[in-house]
């Protein structure tokens, strides 16, 4: 049919790696790849967004599955992490002027497990050297001298008060009421029966008397209570004179150790002045001798909780800056929270419950998180953006935010934060951030795009053997003969869909590498060879290809309706892709086209019906227009085309069958028929060009089951569009078939071309009149559609006439 032209050369169907491109025996004799390959945008992005300090640059690392952006962003972050300086240590102490506002301080990194013990040693020693000083006997004499020296005082000024009042005729009675004046008769105290009987005068007379004598009286008691108060504040400063002598130089040996820090010293002060305002806790007094039996456990005890440290942040160990990489990034992990106790039925809680999440862990170096776990962590998310905003780590418990009735609690003080977050995600998580979320765009400024792909150099075929190398030492697998690399890196090739290209997915890779080992072992091989890899990928697509096999059963028994010989009118093979997951794979379809006279141009079948996504149907319009520019310019298009892909019962997108179906709907129209045995993709625009398309090989090779399981004739294969020619990676087995004659692939630049191989007819050029050479594919449709005009103008205007 003079159509080897059209013709791939095998040379083109798939880019062999040679062996010899390896010099070593085995992939033991080479080093393991150090680094990443293949992705030199996002490592630049990566050092752009860790190297700027400004306040936004955060990251997002964008990639698919299975790139390594996780694996990369961890070893450069841990990298970088190790010339960073140590971040300080943080701590939460007692407020001794607020009790709910803990206080953060920060310490230089180490020392904060330092300033906890020093606080613990200071306590004990208070609680030992105390009791000790006021258990002296200088302690005593001092103390017992104060009281009886006032007690003297007032025995004296009660004895001095008594006898001047004796000489105004009054005695001083001392009641449990207080002190009374009685007046005296005969040196005798006047009874109220004889008071009675004074007269007026003298009852005036004697009560005068009598109150001032009173009032001299309290004028005494107020100059006694005074001086009881300041025996009470003198022995206060004795108490206060000996406990800093007794823990003075405790004090003075932990402010010298932290001079340089003026918050602990503050803090410091304020634990001075508190131990002093409760000398009692620290003197050990004996139990209550009044507390009543059973009822012991509800009696309070000194607590000494208020003087320990809550060690929030320990970097003793940290080297460099800090790397957390939070798996679970719940709100509490990430914020921290304030845990409570049972006690006496209630829940109570103090600033030693005060608990740190991964950001407290994270501050002053770096936190990955994938963005998937925390977006589906609301308040996570939110928290993380007000943390990032406000610049400030506040922790406080959820619970307090939805409570109808506000529970009194601690608010710790905000500890400050600077922090570099990672985000790992899809590209599509981060598109749909940056124009659903505002603050997004202003909290990560920085993308770290991960490629899929990278191109095929030699240098690049190497680092993918240094790669196999790396996994084989620390999977403990085989390692690789270079035979076994030459394949890696050609499936690397099929996995990115090109020649020129090499799919960075190592995961993928590395699955096949564990696999091939597998195989390695089961065939006794010393090393990993080529037909331990291709085994390795054979049964890799058998434990996946469940649903391809049963479709081509479909077929093989003529369920599907599948032709693959013979040629037919207005019918072709179009191929697509089916995903199921893990796997997708080729598959042909029978796509039909019946025309008729009418007005309602291209009837797409899967649209009306909607089945057909918008790429799709987009497809569908080109070659309307492509037919309109072709056939229109002289007459209006008076043809309705009923256009389908048959037996087919789920969605359908994009638009690689649209050549299809314009090859099915000019076949239809020129009553030429198409052949069976070839199927067909490509895109096409509206001036007839066929466009590149996606996951040509495995279209390919979709087919070619099909035509397997049928025999192959030698003459059907497949085509595809000339732009798809780079992308080729075909199987050994199609390859193979194709040496053999057995099998053909076919690539096109046009729709005219296309014309030519299914149909053994040219296609036609347009001629200075406007007309088509006779006997062409053009001229027979525009024939037919001139034919449909002249039809439509006569039943139009017969209908008018009736």
């Amino acid at each position: 049919m003079g159509n080897e032209k059209f013709k791939v050369a095998i040379e083109k169907l798939k880019d062999v790696q040679d062996p010899k491109l390896f010099k070593f025996e085995s992939t033991a004799d080479i080093e393991p790849l150090v680094g990443t390959i293949g992705q030199d945008r996002a490592l630049e992005a990566l050092q752009f967004g860790t190297g700027v300090e400004t306040e936004g640059y955060n990251i997002y690392a964008a990639g698919p599955i299975g790139t390594g952006k996780e694996t990369t962003v961890k070893s450069f972050i841990e990298k970088l992490a190790k010339e960073k300086d140590i971040p300080q240590d943080w701590v939460y102490v007692y407020n001794f002027k607020n009790k709910d506002r803990p206080k953060s301080i920060p310490l230089p990194p180490g020392r904060a497990k330092e300033f906890t013990k020093d606080m613990h040693e200071l306590i004990e020693g208070a609680k030992n050297e105390i009791p000790r000083a006021f258990e002296s006997e200088e302690y005593e004499k001092r103390r017992t001298k104060i009281i009886n020296d006032f007690q003297d005082s007032r025995d004296n000024a009660m004895t001095e008060m008594q006898e001047k009042a004796a000489e105004q005729g009054y005695a001083v009675e001392i009641t449990t009421a207080g002190i009374v004046t009685i007046p005296l008769i005969g040196g005798k105290p006047m009874k109220r029966e004889r008071f009675a009987k004074l007269k007026e005068a003298d009852k005036k007379r004697i009560s005068e008397k009598g109150e001032k004598v009173q009032n001299k009286i309290n004028e005494l008691l107020r100059s006694l209570r005074q001086e009881e108060k300041n025996i009470k504040d003198e022995v206060k400063k004795l108490d206060k004179e000996i406990a800093l002598f007794a823990i003075g130089h405790l004090l003075d040996e932990i402010r010298s150790n932290y001079k340089e820090y003026p918050k602990i010293i503050d803090y410091l002060n304020q634990v001075d002045k508190d131990i002093i305002a409760h000398l009692d806790d620290f003197k050990g007094k004996g139990k209550d001798e009044a507390a009543l039996a059973g009822l012991e456990m509800m009696r309070r005890h000194p607590s000494f909780e208020r003087y320990k440290v809550n060690v929030l942040v320990d970097n003793t160990n940290t080297k460099g800056a800090p790397v957390i990489f939070e798996e679970n990034p719940g709100y509490y992990n990430l914020f921290g929270k304030i845990e409570y106790r049972p006690e006496l039925g209630a829940a109570v809680t103090n600033f030693n419950m005060v608990k740190p999440g991964a950001v407290h862990r994270a501050n002053g170096g770096y936190l990955v998180i994938r963005a998937f776990d925390i977006l589906t962590n609301y308040f996570s998310w939110q928290a993380l953006k007000r943390t990032l905003r406000r610049q400030e780590i506040k922790i406080e418990n959820l619970a307090e935010q939805y409570q109808a009735i506000p529970v009194t609690t601690i608010r710790p003080q905000p500890v400050p934060v600077d922090v570099k977050v990672v985000l790992l995600g899809s590209p599509y998580i981060y598109m749909l951030l940056y124009y659903l979320d505002e603050d997004f765009r202003k909290l990560f400024k920085v993308k770290a795009d991960f490629n899929t792909e990278m191109k095929r150099t030699e240098e690049n075929a190497e680092k993918y053997a240094q790669f196999v190398s790396g996994r084989a030492r620390i999977k403990n697998l085989k390692h690789f003969a270079p035979s076994a690399i030459s394949k890696i890196v050609e499936y690397g090739s099929w996995l990115a869909g090109d020649q020129q290209k090499l799919s960075t997915r190592f995961q993928e890779i590395g699955n096949v590498v564990s696999e091939s080992s597998y195989w390695a072992s089961q065939n006794g091989n010393e090393n990993v060879v080529a037909s331990d890899v291709e085994n390795a990928i054979e049964h890799k697509t058998f434990r996946s290809n469940m649903i391809e096999e049963k479709m081509q059963d479909q077929i093989k028994s003529n369920t599907i309706f599948i032709d693959t010989e013979g040629m037919k009118v207005g019918q072709a093979n179009g191929l697509s892709i089916i995903s199921v997951g893990d796997y997708y794979f080729g598959r042909p379809s029978r796509v039909t086209a019946k025309v008729a006279m009418g007005q309602k141009g291209v009837v797409n079948i899967e649209r009306e019906a909607k089945l057909g996504g918008p790429i799709y149907n987009k497809g569908v319009f080109i070659l309307t227009g492509y037919m309109e520019g072709k056939y229109g310019g002289d007459k209006p298009l008076a043809v309705t085309a009923s256009l389908t892909f048959e037996q087919e019962y789920g969605g359908i997108e994009g638009d690689s069958a649209s050549s299809t179906e314009l090859y099915s709907i000019l076949s239809a129209l020129s009553e030429v028929p198409l052949r069976q045995d070839i199927a067909i993709t490509g895109s096409i625009n509206q001036n007839g060009e066929v466009q590149p398309i996606g996951g040509v090989n495995r279209k390919i090779e979709g087919f070619f089951k099909t035509a397997k399981e049928r025999g192959l004739s030698g003459n059907q294969g497949v085509m595809i569009p000339e732009a798809n020619i780079k992308n080729l990676m075909l199987k050994d087995e199609v390859v193979n078939a194709v040496k053999e004659g057995k099998f053909n692939i076919y690539a096109v630049k046009t729709i005219d071309e296309g014309i030519k191989l299914l149909t053994g007819k040219a296609a036609g050029e347009r001629q200075e009149d406007g007309s088509y050479p006779m006997g062409t594919i053009h001229y027979l449709v525009d024939k037919k559609l001139k034919h449909f005009a002249d039809g439509l103008k006569y039943f139009g205007g017969a209908a008018k006439a009736a």
